[in-house]
């Protein structure tokens, strides 16, 4: 464990140093080198999303300071069809699965350190449960890091399903997990896949980022077509703006520099019939972001 537990230190302490001197570097450096250098400002930000999400390995530290620069300076979009669709246009091509392989650290730098109390309180939800669910489904699998430690979690599932848009990811987790036979991996749309091949008695989960890319009628009636599939339990670990009182504003709103959306989770599982067994929230790499911790069953 000790290797584990040095990645995160190391990890904690890059995120405060970058905290620091970011803002500096990109206020002066990072807009002076958008100024001078115009033509490799207008390649970096071609494409609104991939601007936030490039990966930054690919770029020089000049670039990166110039990435940071333009990012801030990105105009709000309020369309949030637009949002939705440019999110989605993102995360279906091959730019996704470059970010994937750039944030693959993030499982045991943050997945296993901060997320996996509330796979230990789905045990003891499932041990209270008179019916056996024998099928997960992870909704935004990415690289199928979080899916595979879940099918050793819980053995006595059978069938690990893992929704992705990317195709391309999709073929990568398949060579990489073939030893794997209880893991089956999908490029889909959530919403397609849950009204063609849902089931009741399965287990529903999202890992740190999938649905505050849904625009709110299309993650409603996510939400309402699990619902029908009769007995199923859903765990979404997802961000929220530090600023999102889901008491004073229960509605959608913008979040982030995509942006996408930080939806009130609570409301939206209730609106669909679930009863919410587990909430509670974390601060998040910094104060403006929360990290949301929801289980729900029906």
């Amino acid at each position: 464990m000790q290797p584990t537990k040095n990645k995160q230190s190391n990890y904690l302490m890059k995120n405060k140093l970058k905290a620091i001197l970011y803002p500096v570097l990109t206020g002066t450096l990072g807009n002076a080198l958008v100024f001078l250098r115009p033509k490799k400002a207008r390649q970096l930000s071609e494409n609104r999303i991939t601007l936030v999400h490039k990966n930054k390995k690919n770029l020089s530290i000049p670039e990166r300071l110039m990435r940071a620069a333009l990012v801030k300076k990105l105009d709000k979009i309020q369309d949030y069809n637009t949002i939705a669709d440019l999110n989605r246009n993102f995360w279906a091509n091959k730019n996704a699965t470059e970010l994937f392989l750039e944030t693959e650290d993030g499982f045991e730098t943050d997945f296993l350190p901060n997320c996996t109390f509330i796979f230990e309180l789905l045990k003891i939800e499932l041990s209270n449960h008179p019916e056996e669910f024998n099928t997960l489904v992870e909704i935004g699998t990415g690289n199928g890091d979080v899916l595979n430690y879940l099918s050793s979690e819980f053995p006595h599932i059978n069938r690990f399903v893992g929704i992705d848009l990317s195709q391309d990811q999709i073929e990568l987790n398949n060579k990489k997990f073939s030893n794997n036979k209880k893991l089956e991996f999908v490029a889909s749309d959530a919403l397609d896949w849950v009204k063609k091949h849902g089931q009741r008695n399965t287990i529903f989960v999202t890992s740190r980022g999938v649905l505050e890319y849904f625009i709110e009628p299309r993650l409603q009636e996510l939400f309402n077509n699990i619902n029908q599939l009769g007995k199923t339990i859903f765990v979404a670990i997802e961000p929220n703006g530090a600023d999102h009182n889901f008491e004073t504003n229960p509605n959608s709103q913008l979040y982030g520099h995509e942006p996408s959306f930080s939806h009130n989770y609570p409301g939206l599982f209730k609106n669909a019939g679930f009863d919410i067994w587990h909430f509670s929230q974390k601060v998040w790499f910094n104060a403006s972001d929360m990290q949301t911790f929801v289980g729900a069953k029906n």
